[in-house]
């Protein structure tokens, strides 16, 4: 009898721990499963936000083609630019004094802040500006959207950044709406050769740039890239003003829709869309923040077409939905796992 109680004794023992030991691994695995989605939704709200970053960033540039052609009714080029910068700086370096932020330039990184300051916005902003003076500030931002198709390549040589073939083909896609846009069906370009070249040229700027921000976005705050940026900038700038831009600007009254526009261009364009941009690259990378680029076309012609009432053609929709769906390409996951282990090796590595 006792042996029998003994056994009756175990095997509720043994029940009893059992299911027990069951309570405790559903806990366990409740609690890791607690613990785990927040992580996995702060990671999603983390990539929305560089994702959002990056657009913002265009957005504001694709509005600069509009707002700068306002301002070129009063200012030229070099005036506009050099006021731009000044305005900028100044309220960067109030924000940085304010909150405290303030950072100087170390030794050995203020070749990179002169080259960074050389390449955009002197070299960038000279292109672009005196190109869109050329061409339809549409025209200009199509151009400005070809950056992605030589970014990669640089960013190769010089950072060793991986290179997927999804990118690659949102690039090309993005480049087969860039053409349809700025092709007539006659196969002649629709803008001033001069025009293309100087834009080009700013898209070579924009290029090194991005290669350049890499040496130093680890290391500063992007508001203080910002704001040294723009006053080295500045000072590039100051001698081209006092030649060939001064005597003019003293007797200038520019009208008031100019006056705005040039505050959206410094606040927005050279400000926020540049910190925004900075944010965008430490994150996700010189090549995939750079096929953002191809939104500003679409975002300049949309506004061009409401501001000012630029012809909005089939082909420059047909182009901006390629451009768009380059975007989505580029930056679609499941566009990356159609590829799979078959695809070709990807060029280089993640820098």
């Amino acid at each position: 009898m006792a042996g029998e109680r003994f056994e009756k004794g175990s095997k509720q023992s043994c029940e009893v721990q059992n299911v027990q030991n069951s309570k405790l691994r559903a806990q366990i695995t409740n609690f890791a499963a607690q613990n785990r989605t927040p992580g996995t939704g702060r990671m999603k709200l983390k990539t929305f936000k560089l994702y959002l970053f990056a657009v913002l960033s265009m957005l504001f540039w694709g509005l600069s083609f509009v707002w700068f052609t306002i301002v070129n009714k009063d200012y030229g080029p070099i005036t506009i630019i050099f006021l731009r910068l000044i305005i900028s700086s100044a309220l960067m370096s109030f924000f940085l004094l304010l909150a405290r932020l303030w950072q100087p330039i170390r030794k050995g990184d203020l070749k990179f802040f002169l080259l960074l300051s050389f390449s955009q916005p002197l070299c960038y902003f000279l292109g672009e500006s005196f190109g869109l003076g050329m061409v339809s500030p549409t025209v200009a931002s199509v151009i400005i959207a070809t950056i992605p198709l030589f970014s990669p390549i640089a960013a190769y040589f010089t950072l060793r950044e991986r290179v997927t073939w999804p990118v690659l083909i949102g690039i090309a896609f993005s480049f087969a709406g860039v053409l349809i846009m700025l092709i007539n069906p006659d196969l002649s370009l629709n803008a001033s050769p001069l025009g293309i070249m100087l834009l080009f040229f700013a898209v070579i700027s924009a290029v090194a740039y991005s290669v350049i921000i890499r040496k130093i976005s680890h290391e500063y705050h992007p508001v203080v890239v910002i704001t040294y940026q723009n006053l080295i900038g500045a000072v590039y700038f100051l001698p081209l003003f006092l030649v060939f831009d001064f005597r003019q600007f003293l007797v200038i009254k520019p009208s008031s829709a100019s006056i705005m526009a040039l505050v959206q261009l410094s606040v927005f364009a050279s400000t926020l869309a540049y910190i925004f941009y900075i944010i965008a690259i430490k994150g996700i990378g010189v090549i995939k923040a750079n096929v953002f680029t191809n939104l500003i076309p679409v975002f300049t012609g949309i506004f061009a077409l409401f501001v000012l009432n630029e012809l909005f053609t089939a082909s420059k929709i047909v182009g901006m939905l390629m451009v768009m769906f380059g975007v989505f390409c580029s930056q679609s996951k499941k566009v990356s796992q159609l590829f799979g282990k078959n695809a070709p090796e990807d060029l280089g590595e993640d820098g």
